[in-house]
């Protein structure tokens, strides 16, 4: 799967220094994804929690960004990552809902008023 160019300057600089490592990396991410029945939407959801998990800020805006792409709305993206803090407790969860709030903007939370 061919990158837009809107990824960040690092994928560019690994893809001109070793092409061949992230088409196998591309190649496998095509492949898991038509691996079973999840679409993309929920794919990307489930791959936003792992990115949440390991405090990965940088996997969180690619998998906000492509879950946005894939049709998610700002709250689906924030109850996928609100849902997992028995797993990985709050002060992961807080990190991870700030780094999508990067990319979603501090749009009020459902039902919330922006002074709130």
């Amino acid at each position: 799967m061919a990158r837009k160019k809107t990824a960040p300057p690092e994928y560019w600089t690994l893809k001109r220094r070793y092409p061949g490592y992230l088409d196998a990396v591309e190649a496998l991410g095509v492949a898991v994804r038509h691996a079973g029945p999840l679409d993309e939407k929920t794919t990307q959801l489930v791959q936003l929690g792992a990115a949440a998990a390991i405090r990965s800020e940088g996997a969180v805006h690619s998998h906000v960004r492509r879950a946005l792409a894939a049709g998610a709305a700002a709250e689906e993206i924030r109850h996928a990552v609100i849902s997992i803090t028995s797993t990985i407790g709050f002060p992961n969860v807080r990190a991870a809902l700030s780094w999508a709030d990067d990319l979603l903007g501090k749009m009020p939370a459902k039902g919330k008023s922006a002074g709130t």
